[in-house]
């Protein structure tokens, strides 16, 4: 009996999950074309991207080259991180991995993208998206803005002016 109880707490605090600040962002990969490194991650080693405890408003985007509404908002995601110092953008491409040297890499380039792209190449998507917010239909483009104590999920296109009044919110 003893046995088997010591058995079932190691299974209990075997399976707990980490804390996100102890989640390895390390990638799965990193693609190299003209000079731009884009790394990949899966879900679970996204999450320190979409939980980071610090001083800033965090700015994380879903987007992807091929949609249309995407491409027309990522200048106000530039503009906002280049006019406030106080937040950390990062965009994170679904574009298919194996399109990234061809279609990712040249649009960072072209465009000059500055803000920290990542590309998120996790299959499970049914098992994922409702994990970065219950109500994302999964349709592209969605933003979160958080601090570390509010949170708010947007499945939607932004205009600049949008964006910025969003933004202003979680700096009171």
């Amino acid at each position: 009996m003893k046995g088997l109880m010591f058995f079932g707490i190691l299974l209990l605090t075997a399976c707990t999950s980490e804390p996100a600040e102890e989640l390895s962002r390390e990638p799965i990969n990193v693609i190299e074309a003209d000079g731009v490194k884009v790394e990949v991650y899966d879900y679970e080693h996204i999450l320190p991207f979409l939980e980071r405890e610090n001083d800033k408003i965090n700015v994380v985007n879903f987007w992807a080259t091929w949609c249309v509404p995407c491409v027309a908002e990522l200048p106000y995601f530039e503009k906002l991180r280049e006019e406030n110092s106080d937040v950390t953008v990062t965009l994170i491409s679904l574009d298919f991995v194996q399109q990234v040297p061809t279609s990712l890499i040249p649009y960072i380039i072209k465009n000059k993208l500055k803000s920290e792209v990542i590309v998120l190449d996790d299959s499970k998507s049914n098992e994922w998206i409702p994990k970065v917010d219950e109500d994302w239909s999964g349709a592209l483009p969605a933003t979160i803005i958080y601090t570390n104590t509010d949170r708010k999920f947007y499945e939607k296109s932004f205009t600049y002016q949008e964006l910025e009044t969003e933004v202003k919110q979680f700096k009171n």
